[in-house]
This record gives structure tokens, C-alpha cells and sequence, in this order.
């Protein structure tokens, strides 16, 4: 399993900055990809997220860019168009080729450096690494400075990244495939619905690594800290045929994996937003689609901080 590079055509790259813990990962999808996009979250930092509504003149997005920096890291996805543009890759208009790449942020600021954020030359790194191979995870990308579990500030927060997998549907759907990859940045904690346990979050203090349990905390009034700047930001991807309508669906189907793990999510100070990408011509029933692009998502979350080494000083589970 490679992750989301299992859909032929996708292609991913990552470019990191490991002294100032923060980066940037691009989707490439040179020949386009259908794409429909679901904002959850209260608090999102996007750009180029009306080319995918259905009623949008453009047909196709050729990446997506994820980034940290906040909305500085907007200016990494000026490396992927100008990347794809040297390569001959756009909508076509009347005088010349334009790249369609969505972007959006995470905030990272609170970890390594904060005046250092992506850049347009790191974005067009990230576009130049991109590649078919197995998605490198952990903390790397838009997962390099990314954190969870910060009810009671950085201090006891801990480290995430990037986590990418696949499911394969059977019977009458043979062949076809949806994968995911997300950048896990969330106030909330994880939860492993495999394990039936929070596996990460906020820590009870900070020499501890039990777990207070964000969700529980809130309920009972907590209001110790309340960081508003989090967000997960999650892709999926499909070789089956879809529309832009039927995209915009798979988002939201796809966001029941990120609820599952999430937990709180899509509070009002996360960017939560989910992307589908459709590019192949297998046929499958829409539904079995959401149901994969859940799971798949649910276990990329997880991998994200499975994989996280300790870094910044906030402890990691790889």
C-alpha cells in the first residue's frame, strides 16, 4: 500500500525545514482531477477553493497544496502553479496555460521558528519532489510542525504529522480504490477506533504522557487555554468517475473518518476541510465511495501521530 499514490496519476511531494519545524506537501495530478472540497472547521486559511464548486468555470484541479506557516503558507501554492506552468500544465485559456491549485493552511507558528513559514520556493520544491512512489509519512511536509491535543497549550500538547492509506473495495467494485492523506494539526485529541483508545492529545502534565481527554474536559467546563489555531486537513482520492457534484459529496462523506478520530472536531478553532479527488473511469456505487474515503481517512489520522517523532520539545509517538 502506498497511500494516496495508489490512484494512478497522483503524485506527492514533500518539502520540509526540520530546524524551523515547518513545511509543505503537493498533490500533483498533472492530467486533472475532478475535485470537490467540505469545510467543517471554524477557522480555515485556503486559497482557490471556489475552482472546485460545481458551478465554477474551471473542470479539473492539476494539485493541492498543503501547507503550515498559517496564511503565509498560502504562498507555497505560487511554487506549485509556477512548477506546473514550466511544465506545460493548466486550464487552457486564450493566452497560455493556468494551473488550478487549491491550498490550504495549518498553523504551526507555535512550534520551531514562527518567522520562518513556507515559501514559494519551498512550494515549488515539494512540486519538483513529487512522485508516484509509496507517500512518505510523519513529520514531514505540512505535518512537520504539526501538533495535537492543545487544551492546555503547547506545554503539554503532542507532536504529529502526515499519514497516508488505501482501501480497496471488493465484489462487483473490484479495482476500484480511495486513499487519503492528512495533515493532523487538531486542538482535539486522536482516537484509534482499531484500538479503542485515545492514543494522543492533551497530556495531564507536562513531565506525563497520560491523557486528559479533551472531549470530557470541555464537557466539564475546562477553559484552561483554549489555542485557536489548529486545524486537520485531510485529501482523499479515488480512480472511480465522478462528477463535481458527486465529489463535493465524497468530501463529505470522507469527513466521518475524521469525526471518528478527531475528537472534539470542527470546533470553531480548527480549519477542518476535507478535499475528494476523482481520477480514473472505474464505476462504483457513490456510497461505497464515502464509506472507503472514511475509513481510509480515519486511518491516515491515525498514522499521522502513530508516525510522529518528538520534535520542539513535544513528545511524539514514533
Amino acid at each position: 500500500m502506498k497511500g494516496l499514490t495508489d490512484i494512478d496519476g497522483i503524485q506527492v511531494g514533500h518539502a520540509s525545514d526540520f530546524d524551523a519545524l515547518t513545511g509543505c506537501t503537493a498533490i500533483l495530478c498533472p492530467q486533472g482531477a475532478v475535485a470537490g472540497v467540505d469545510v467543517r472547521g471554524g477557522g480555515t486559511g485556503t486559497s482557490e477553493f471556489d475552482t472546485m464548486s460545481p458551478l465554477h468555470v474551471t473542470d479539473v484541479v492539476h494539485a493541492v497544496v498543503l501547507a503550515g506557516g498559517s496564511a503565509f503558507g498560502l504562498e507555497a501554492a505560487c511554487g506549485v502553479r509556477r512548477f506546473l506552468a514550466q511544465h506545460n500544465v493548466g486550464f487552457k485559456t486564450a493566452y497560455g496555460l493556468v494551473p488550478i491549485v487549491p491550498s490550504a493552511i495549518l498553523y504551526d507558528l507555535g512550534i520551531g521558528k514562527s518567522t520562518v513559514r513556507p515559501s514559494r520556493e519551498m512550494g515549488e520544491a515539494a512540486a519538483a519532489a513529487a512522485t508516484s512512489k509509496a507517500v512518505v509519512e510523519g513529520c514531514v511536509g505540512a505535518g512537520t510542525g504539526a501538533t495535537v491535543g492543545k487544551l492546555f497549550g503547547m506545554s503539554r500538547a503532542m507532536k504529529s504529522g502526515i499519514g497516508s492509506a488505501t482501501v480497496f473495495l471488493e465484489g462487483p467494485f473490484a479495482g476500484v480504490k480511495v486513499a487519503a492523506i492528512a495533515a493532523v494539526n487538531s486542538f482535539g485529541d486522536v482516537f484509534d477506533p482499531e484500538a479503542n483508545k485515545l492514543i494522543a492529545g492533551a497530556r495531564e502534565s507536562e513531565k506525563s504522557m497520560a491523557l486528559v481527554n479533551t472531549s470530557q474536559s470541555l464537557k466539564k467546563g475546562s477553559t484552561w487555554s483554549y489555542q485557536r489555531q489548529n486545524t486537520t486537513l485531510g485529501v482523499v482520492a479515488t480512480n472511480a468517475k465522478l462528477t463535481k457534484v458527486q465529489a463535493t459529496k465524497l468530501a463529505q462523506l470522507a469527513q466521518i473518518g475524521l469525526t471518528r478520530t478527531v475528537q472534539p472536531a470542527h470546533t470553531m478553532f480548527d480549519g477542518d476541510m476535507v478535499i475528494a479527488m476523482s481520477h480514473g473511469t472505474a464505476e462504483a456505487d457513490l456510497h461505497a465511495l464515502g464509506i472507503a474515503a472514511a475509513e481510509a481517512l480515519a486511518t491516515a489520522i491515525v498514522r499521522a501521530v502513530r508516525l510522529a517523532k518528538t520534535m520542539g520539545g513535544v513528545p511524539g509517538l514514533g
